[in-house]
């Protein structure tokens, strides 16, 4: 019988947050404690996990103010941790460099994993929160490089792990986000928007509107009778910071252009009765990518009526006229001419498959797609894709019910 931090049986959730049999859940979790145990010289530990996500539609538009549809899914970071009494953090990790330091030390600016534990400490602490030294051990599911937010899911793992310890877990799942969108920011110099931390802190298939700061709903709905399958087609986005930043500039362009602050801020109807000036003066790229913002928005919106009254045909069609508003209007699906790997994965996909739904996924210019996959058909789909770009690179997504949580 499993059971952890809050002494409650924890087996019952397990399928909650994997969606799938137990038993090599509950092997992996032995592992853990046993590991660290013997790292750190406990003699017991408290248990985190923090999901990673996907973005089902409300393609870059979070920066803006816009609205979003995502989902955390059952690939997780798992800890074992516990406190220190002498302001030290220590976290292993496997087949990741141990990250060591003081929380003296947290405005001094780090770059990678060392950078995010020590911006969302550092936000944290500038917010009212107590915070304090923790070691921790780490075991990841998250496939790396895939365009599912290990980034992030690693930041709120730090969020929640801390509220435990210092703040009675009290601290919301907001400000855990809030937190590691400064930490991915500031010490790790991405210009990302919240989407990201927002769907792995909130957990669940989730809808956030950034409009007037963080309004997250949970959509108690599912695809009905499809599946979520990612395709790692092999890209690397790890270069492409300027082609993300540029999205967001570009878009903020249009948005002083027309007075504002922000897109969500311009009146729609206004942006459209001045669309052929601002391609004169700004180009037709900073035009298109703002029309996919407005564009975007109605989308979400019609997504998530759609799942919640089990409308898979118009659910289906949103995931792809998103795709192809990120294709052709947000320009996201390539970094230059010739650069065709993510457009030709979506042609593939549709070949295979005609009734899935199918985009380019997350920030996009490389790396994955996500594809809505009719359940009978799922088989088949991933075995057809992994003959073009390779064995495991297809996964089947199950959602996970709970955000970033100690256990």
């Amino acid at each position: 019988m499993l059971k952890f931090t809050n002494g409650t049986q924890v087996r019952p959730f397990l399928k909650d947050l994997y969606g799938k049999p137990m038993l090599d859940q509950i092997v992996r979790y032995d592992q853990l404690i046993y590991q660290f145990k013997k790292q750190f010289g406990a003699k017991y530990c408290y248990m985190a996990t923090s999901s990673g996500r996907i973005e089902i539609v409300g393609n870059h538009t979070d920066h803006n103010g816009g609205k979003v549809l995502g989902c955390a899914i059952s690939f997780d970071i798992l800890s074992a941790f516990l406190p220190t009494d002498n302001g030290k953090v220590r976290i292993k990790s496997e087949g990741h460099q141990d990250i060591a330091f003081n929380v003296e030390d947290i405005y001094k600016i780090d770059g990678g994993s060392l950078g995010m534990a020590k911006g969302v400490l550092a936000y944290l602490k500038d917010h009212g929160y107590n915070i304090g030294g923790f070691v921790a051990s780490l075991q990841s599911t998250l496939p790396s490089g895939v365009g599912i937010s290990s980034s992030a899911g690693f930041q709120s793992l730090i969020g929640a792990i801390v509220s435990h310890l210092y703040n009675d877990g009290n601290i919301s799942a907001e400000t855990i986000a809030r937190a590691g969108q400064f930490a991915e920011n500031k010490y790790f110099g991405k210009p990302c928007g919240l989407l990201d931390q927002g769907v792995i802190a909130v957990g669940g298939v989730v809808t956030i509107d950034f409009c007037n700061g963080f309004d997250a709903k949970p959509i108690d709905a599912l695809p009905v009778g499809h599946d979520f399958v990612l395709i790692n087609t092999g890209g690397n986005h790890a270069t492409l910071t300027a082609h993300y930043k540029a999205i967001t500039d570009e878009m903020r362009l249009v948005a002083n252009h027309l007075g504002c602050d922000r897109l969500i801020e311009v009146d729609e109807q206004k942006f459209f009765d001045e669309y052929d000036q601002i391609v004169e003066k700004y180009g037709l790229r900073p035009a298109l990518r703002a029309k996919h913002f407005f564009e975007e928005n109605h989308v979400v919106e019609t997504a998530i009526t759609a799942l919640q009254n089990g409308d898979m045909p118009t659910f289906i069609d949103m995931v792809n006229k998103s795709g192809d508003s990120s294709l052709n209007q947000l320009q996201n699906c390539s970094v230059g001419v010739g650069d065709t790997v993510i457009p030709d994965a979506i042609a593939l996909a549709r070949q295979i498959c005609p009734s899935c739904g199918c985009r380019v996924h997350g920030g996009g210019f490389a790396g994955t797609i996500l594809a809505v996959v009719p359940t009978q058909e799922t088989s088949n789909f991933v075995q057809k894709m992994q003959q073009v770009y390779g064995e495991n690179t297809a996964y089947v997504l199950k959602a996970r019910k709970y955000g970033a949580t100690v256990l």
